[in-house]
């Protein structure tokens, strides 16, 4: 496995309750909300044993998050990463070069949701993908990303959602009822971490 820089912080949620009952409640079908073409983009995720997470990313409601996204997949970085924590019912979880929530890239980014300044109207449904970051740093997101395996509106304006599945969701569903893990934050042991093959940018 590639070795990077560790970032001493676990990333994502580790306290759910802190974050029910906070912030906005975007809808991902707004009627008055154009995106152009050239700000959708389109990426595969391989998982070995499981198949392929089809997704459209928008880069209308999180720029800088889309283009690190696609950066990343585009050099190679996620090819052999794994999805270290799964909560079936809730998300599944990857992206880390050391596969325990404490890893990433060298390059942080600005959290890209209302809690932070910025608009974002992708509300956290079954299906979208966001940025996981730490708890207490709202721009500390770097290549940890999530799909959410059921609604999970209560995380609307505290984390950057830019996209969502748009073929295999069974997959990600698969992924999750699979899971067995080891504690109630959902961490899986490394050798039983699903191994994402690649991340290919489709356009």
């Amino acid at each position: 496995m590639k070795a990077y820089r560790r970032i001493a912080m676990p990333l994502f949620l580790a306290t759910l309750f802190l974050l029910a009952g906070c912030g906005s409640r975007a809808s991902n079908d707004d009627p008055e909300r154009t995106t152009s073409s050239d700000e959708l983009h389109h990426v595969v995720i391989t998982v070995a044993g499981y198949g392929e997470i089809r997704l459209e990313l928008d880069a209308s409601a999180a720029p800088e998050t889309v283009a690190n996204f696609l950066e990343l997949a585009g050099s190679g970085f996620y090819d052999g990463l794994t999805f270290h924590r799964i909560m079936d019912g809730f998300m599944i979880q990857g992206g880390d070069p050391e596969g325990t929530g404490y890893g990433g890239s060298d390059k942080k980014i600005v959290g890209e949701f209302a809690e932070n300044g910025h608009e974002n109207p992708i509300s956290h449904v079954k299906g979208v993908i966001s940025m996981a970051r730490s708890s207490k740093n709202y721009d500390s997101a770097s290549s940890q990303f999530f799909i959410t395996v059921d609604d999970a509106t209560f995380l609307d304006g505290q984390y950057a959602a830019f996209g969502h599945v748009t073929e295999g969701m069974d997959v990600v569903e698969q992924i999750a009822r699979d899971a067995k893990p080891i504690d109630d934050n959902g961490t899986i042991p490394p050798e039983a971490q699903p191994v994402i093959t690649s991340i290919a940018v489709v356009n």
